[in-house]
């Protein structure tokens, strides 16, 4: 097992530490009445407010079934060059426009984009397909209504679903015009690589991922479904430029280096960085901890060259 009081930093360590002070250790054996509440409490307390000249309208999309909450951010000096589709971490079961609020916010002003953060449907009440299905209801609106480049971010989960529309519409009329995943759970093989060497990690571990793929798929067999795991897909090819952050302390750091190669292997332009030091969640660290900070401006960074058509790596 990894010494991680050499690995993690004394920034990071506060951050962890205040963190479980909300969201306990044993949180999945906890009702999911109880872990939103938690949840909810902990993200509120994180919440770093809006930068200036950021403004936020909550609207819906209307689907034939139903209607996905979204939360559209703007800038006072907007930029035209793409609009930035965010979904949101929290294992399919937690978060909303609020767990992300302030994130959205930020990289609304560090871009000019417009980002659109999208309030997909939460297991256990709705279980796979429906988030997939409404990141890709959300995904055809912006294609729709913006009539300009959509670019896919999420982080934990929401990466998932940003992998997931990306596979789905890159054939599509308007493909993505790329994607940045976040510390993405790709559903890699268990059992091996950063699954097993950081099978205990501060803040996720592997038994915390084994209950949110349960509960996701709600007892469907998706071992071969790629819109429930990316990586099980056979076909990287035509796949937009992808940026890839993970953290090096979490067990889902070799989903971002295998899904990256893979995308490379196919012809695609790809590019995976390992966050040295940092954990799962360590976005809600960026105001607190240099390291997370430098990542959060990597990531912003990001999100600007792809949203322009530019590819600096």
């Amino acid at each position: 097992m990894p010494d991680y009081r050499k690995l993690i930093d004394a920034e990071i360590w506060a951050f962890i530490d205040r963190t479980n002070s909300f969201y306990p250790v044993d949180a999945v054996d906890r009702t999911i009445e109880e872990q939103r509440r938690t949840y909810d409490e902990m993200c509120k307390a994180f919440h770093a407010g809006y930068p200036a000249g950021v403004s936020a309208q909550d609207t819906s999309i209307e689907t034939s079934t139903h209607k996905i909450p979204i939360r559209i951010y703007r800038s006072e000096e907007p930029s035209d060059d793409a609009v930035v589709l965010y979904t949101h971490g929290g294992g399919f079961i937690l978060g909303g426009l609020e767990s992300h609020d302030d994130v959205c916010a930020e990289i609304c002003k560090g871009t000019g984009f417009e980002v659109v953060s999208v309030d997909y449907r939460l297991v256990p009440e709705f279980t796979h397909p429906a988030a997939y299905e409404d990141a890709l209801a959300a995904f055809e609106w912006a294609v729709a209504t913006y009539g300009r480049p959509v670019l896919l971010a999420g982080d934990s989960a929401g990466g998932n679903l940003a992998a997931c529309v990306s596979h789905a519409t890159r054939q599509a009329e308007h493909p993505p015009i790329g994607q940045v995943l976040i510390y993405p759970g790709l559903c890699g093989q268990l059992g091996r690589g950063s699954y097993l060497e950081h099978a205990d990690a501060p803040l996720l571990s592997v038994r915390d991922m084994d209950y949110y793929r349960e509960m996701r798929a709600g007892g469907l067999n998706v071992d071969t479904d790629p819109t429930f795991a990316p990586l099980v897909d056979e076909e990287f090819a035509r796949l937009p430029p992808t940026v890839v952050i993970t953290a090096e302390c979490d067990p889902l750091a070799d989903d971002g280096q295998i899904y990256c190669e893979r995308v490379s292997a196919a012809g695609g332009k790809a590019r995976w960085f390992n966050e040295a030091g940092l954990v799962h969640g360590y976005l809600r660290a960026r105001h607190s901890s240099e390291r997370a900070s430098q990542s959060f401006s990597r990531i912003v960074g990001a999100i600007r060259d792809l949203g322009r058509g530019e590819w600096p790596y």
